[in-house]
């Protein structure tokens, strides 16, 4: 193979419009701008969301909310979730993370939610649990502990 073969994939590059070549083209004389006005113009046209100088939507709306810059995002499990490991396991939140339990870990490490039943004895290290959690943990034997 030579440079001067190569050569696109059939059907990869479009012909381009060659506008105002003649009536028998279809796009002769006003080159499908139809006539005069700001859209036939060079140059012409308004920007997204411009509504003729009307106070745009966007503008109209009232603004509600705001982010709270000092709140802790936590990655959230259930203990029963945690019914998938075996008995002994010591579950930390990159365990959960390559099990697929969780997605990715947040800033603020795990929390441990009470939603649920846990019928295994685990070892959970986690940066928060509820009350419920560490319960529930703790009464099927296992052991949970803050990072």
């Amino acid at each position: 193979m030579k440079l001067n073969n190569m050569a696109p994939a059939e059907g990869a590059k479009t012909q381009s419009k060659r506008l105002g070549r003649g009536i028998g083209s279809g796009l002769g004389k006003t080159s499908g701008k139809g006539h005069k006005g700001q859209w036939a113009r060079s140059g012409g046209g308004v920007r997204p969301g411009f509504e003729g100088g009307q106070m745009p939507l966007v503008r109209r709306i009232p603004k509600r909310g705001f982010n709270n810059v000092f709140k802790k995002e936590y990655s959230i499990v259930n203990v029963s979730d945690l019914e998938v490991f075996d008995n002994g396991t010591v579950v930390t939140a990159e365990l959960l993370l390559e099990k697929g339990v969780l997605s990715k870990v947040e800033p603020y490490g795990l929390k441990v939610l009470g939603n649920g039943t846990l019928t295994k004895k685990l070892e959970v290290k986690a940066n928060k649990f509820t009350k419920s959690a560490a319960e529930i943990i703790e009464k099927a034997g296992g052991k949970a502990e803050v990072l």
